[in-house]
């Protein structure tokens, strides 16, 4: 299937998924969620998926010339953008059964800071940086800011990042725990190639349910956690990747992982 908006192949597992519209800093529009959308759906043969940008911005979030208001006008409903578009690729990404890897490669801003940040692993290059811009228009952090953001920097910083909508750089983002691992620009694509190939290679299931139980955990108390994860250790000790990785780990071998 050909897209217009979007980038995307399926080869040796790792499925890459590039926003495409660099003259508009890589927006979405309604189109674009479809294609996305679409492009995802075929991802479900891969082990890991990479989501990034083209040209010298990852995402800007929502082109305004979409939602553009009149003066005067009638108001938009944003809600109905959400509830259809936004909230259900959220929902898709951090569910994804494969880890999700996002390369930062510029300006990560409204809803594509996190987008950004709802993905497993975020690599983000040095000139990279992220942007609440919500408050500048008199908006929320949507696509799961209000949660994302006081999870992985604290309730201060939460508040002053959203409230603010002053840049949050890369090297920052990184030393606040919020981001993987910030790299200098040139190295940003070798860094993410390694990191995909390692993941297409691995015991796929594993890494689907870490990505589950950790995600979930912060609804359930540590006894219940526990039960989840005697329920997650017994399924997986039945798989054929388990198998193969105690019998080369007694072999003294690599394993050779087959996702299942």
């Amino acid at each position: 299937m050909s897209f217009e908006t979007i980038l995307f192949s399926l080869d040796d597992s790792i499925a890459r998924l590039t926003l495409n519209r660099p003259d508009r800093l890589n927006s979405f529009t309604v189109q674009m969620h479809g294609e996305v959308a679409q492009a995802l759906e075929q991802a479900s043969g891969a082990r890991v998926l990479v989501l990034t940008g083209a040209g010298r911005g990852f995402c800007a979030g929502q082109d305004l010339s979409d939602r553009a208001v009149a003066p005067g006008g009638e108001g938009v409903d944003l809600g109905e953008s959400l509830e259809n578009r936004y909230n259900p690729l959220i929902r898709k990404l951090t569910s994804l059964p494969m880890p999700v890897i996002c390369a930062v490669n510029g300006v990560a801003a409204g809803a594509g800071a996190n987008i950004a940040l709802a993905c497993d692993i975020v690599i983000a290059a040095r000139s990279a940086k992220f942007i609440q811009s919500f408050a500048n228009i008199g908006l929320i952090p949507d696509s799961g800011g209000t949660s994302t953001l006081p999870r992985l920097a604290g309730l201060a910083r939460a508040l002053g990042l959203a409230l603010t909508g002053e840049p949050l750089t890369a090297e920052r983002a990184e030393a606040w725990g919020m981001i993987w691992k910030c790299v200098d620009d040139d190295k940003l694509g070798a860094e993410v190639d390694a990191l995909a190939t390692k993941f297409s290679s691995a015991p796929t299931r594993g890494l689907a349910l870490t990505k589950q139980l950790i995600r979930e955990s912060g609804a359930r108390t540590l006894d219940a956690q526990l039960d989840v994860e005697r329920d997650a250790q017994r399924t997986l000790g039945r798989t054929s990747d388990y198998k193969e990785g105690v019998g080369a780990f007694m072999e003294k071998r690599q394993p050779k992982f087959t996702g299942n």
